[in-house]
């Protein structure tokens, strides 16, 4: 069958919504009521240590890889979180769409559409990237002869940017926290931060069957997100929204499963197979995963997908007075402007 962004995927799927808020004042949360909530951070201590399992070169290599199309899953999550701008009042003047070959050229159109008075930059994670992009959403010339500024594909200056839009990057970056401070850099104060991210509970069903057949594991481990809420405060974001839901993806065959997954991704897990496997292996592979066949589901393979998608605003920044303090120039200026203004 083919899906509403006509790219023939076979799968079928169905969305858990499982909403984890944190209210201030302790009643239960509900979707209605997200821009009211924001999450308790788990600790005051920062985290320094890169993603254990996650191999940086796999994760280098992954991150020029050219993609002919956005991935399906991707653009349905970037659907999702584009939902949640509703709750959002400020109308970005200018925003950052984060590597969106990757995170939805569709999307994409959909964020243009929604702030159509608004300029947008562009950022891609390789010049190859970048060209693909630029040819595939650049509208024609005489179009952008009319509004030659609407669209730029250079990295905006620091500490101008209202919106920063990433889908479906962090859970993929060597790094992320140099990662969050260099999207913090960027924001304007009062800006704020829309990403989505793979959650841990991502495809356990086949870890599982990694597992059982003894073979390394199937994914790199995926951080949880009251720990990117404690990575958000530690960057210098403040009120941190989080929330999260499970999405069940159903495959008629392996075969059709592995096609799929290609598109999706790599396994960057540092301990992955070391070499190319053979038919034999791939044989063995079908047959387990047929293990995931659910009766419920009409006997279609089943995998579970966890989406982390948070919200983040970068706010005014506050001078440590010690001995001897260093404030950015940018900062220096907007407290200026700041006290000039009150």
């Amino acid at each position: 069958m083919r899906d509403k962004f006509g790219t023939g995927w076979a799968s079928a799927w169905h969305a858990t919504k499982t909403l984890r808020f944190v209210p201030i004042s302790g009643e239960r949360a509900t979707r209605s009521a997200w821009p009211q909530y924001t999450a308790h951070l788990m600790s005051d201590t920062p985290r320094s240590e890169l993603p254990p399992t996650l191999d940086p070169v796999a994760s280098a290599r992954w991150a020029t890889w050219l993609h002919e199309r956005s991935p399906w899953l991707n653009e349905e999550v970037a659907r999702r979180m584009e939902d949640r701008l509703q709750w959002i009042r400020l109308q970005p003047k200018l925003w950052v769409d984060w590597s969106p070959l990757s995170g939805g050229l569709d999307n994409h159109v959909a964020l243009r559409a929604r702030y159509p008075q608004a300029r947008c930059h562009v950022v891609e994670t390789s010049p190859e990237r970048a060209a693909h992009v630029r040819q595939a959403i650049q509208a024609p010339w005489w179009k952008r002869w009319l509004r030659s500024d609407a669209l730029s594909f250079e990295a905006p200056a620091a500490g101008t940017v209202d919106m920063l839009w990433a889908n479906m990057a962090l859970h993929t970056a060597h790094d992320p926290q140099a990662l969050l401070q260099k999207w913090h850099q960027l924001l304007a104060v009062d800006g704020f931060l829309m990403f989505s991210c793979l959650g841990p509970d991502t495809l356990r069903e086949l870890n599982s069957v990694y597992e059982s057949m003894g073979w390394p594991p199937a994914c790199h481990a995926f951080t949880d997100m009251h720990d990117w809420g404690d990575m958000l405060v530690h960057a210098g974001f403040a009120e941190p929204v989080m929330d999260m839901e499970r999405l069940t993806l159903t495959y008629d065959s392996p075969e059709r499963l592995l096609t799929e997954f290609r598109a999706l991704g790599r396994n960057l897990h540092r301990h992955r197979f070391a070499g190319l496997r053979g038919k034999a292996w791939r044989k063995q592979l079908e047959i387990a995963l047929l293990k995931l066949a659910k009766p419920e589901q009409d006997g279609r393979i089943t995998l579970t997908v966890e989406v982390i998608y948070g919200h983040a605003l970068k706010p005014l920044p506050r001078l440590k007075v010690t001995c001897e303090s260093t404030v950015s120039l940018q900062d220096m200026r907007t407290l200026l402007g700041q006290s000039l203004s009150g």
